[in-house]
């Protein structure tokens, strides 16, 4: 369900359980989001950060969904960071989750090192010489690596995480070659990895890695994720139950 004003739209998940307020012409959550928080292991003694995190929808989810002890949302976007909070606030999830206004370039600044069990991003994915920039700066930041590059966002990644900790991860299946590669230089070696397709007739769109720090060399590949039934928009039961508690 969606209520549309003129700035903001307040969209529920869960059957109305969890309440998200979005800008109606800035960066918005989509269906990317819904999958990481959906295929993120974590349990409920866990410290997580996310890194990017918009309007705070993925820190939502997993709290509602007891995946986490403590979950940070950091976010470059000061307008983002306002709605986050007023979304932590909506769904009184203030002791479970909290949203700080960070640079992640920046994250030696703000954290100690090696104090998150679990990283979650859904980072911009375009390099910036590629595609058209959008003309909206909420999306075009989010898109784009205007701001955090994929090494960037791993060196974070890798200072940020206990020895043993995962990083999760969701990115286009065109880059999959640099996602593996950068996350394997920074000491982000893939555990397990889950193509996303729209159908069983279509080719992957995305990726899901889990990555450990200083973790062994063996990848599990999980079956694929198939987002919607052959020939229908009816999401298949893999990824209905992602829209559930």
């Amino acid at each position: 369900m969606v209520v549309s004003s003129n700035i903001f739209t307040k969209d529920t998940l869960f059957h109305g359980k969890l309440v998200v307020y979005q800008y109606s012409r800035g960066y918005r959550f989509s269906i990317d989001a819904v999958i990481l928080a959906g295929l993120t292991n974590s349990t409920s003694q866990d410290i997580v950060i996310d890194l990017g995190t918009g309007c705070a929808v993925i820190p939502l989810i997993m709290a509602c969904r007891g995946k986490a002890k403590k979950i940070i949302g950091v976010e470059i976007q000061e307008d983002l960071v306002n709605i986050a909070r007023r979304n932590v606030e909506e769904n009184g999830l203030n002791q479970i989750v909290e949203i700080r206004h960070v640079d992640i370039r920046k994250v030696r600044d703000y954290f100690e090192p090696e104090s998150f069990d679990v990283v979650v991003s859904n980072p911009p994915y375009r390099p910036v010489k590629t595609g058209r920039v959008n003309p909206e700066t909420q999306k075009a930041i989010a898109r784009h690596e205007l701001l955090l590059t994929l090494s960037e966002l791993m060196e974070a990644s890798a200072y940020l995480l206990k020895d043993g900790g995962s990083l999760s991860i969701i990115y286009p299946a065109w880059r999959l070659d640099d996602l593996i590669i950068t996350a394997s230089l920074y000491y982000l070696r893939p555990k397990r990895l889950t193509c996303v397709h729209s159908s069983a007739e279509s080719p992957a769109q995305l990726v899901h890695m889990i990555a450990k720090k200083k973790g062994g060399r063996e990848m599990f590949i999980a079956p694929p994720l198939f987002v919607y039934e052959t020939g229908e928009k009816r999401y298949t039961p893999q990824m209905a139950k992602f829209y559930e508690l």
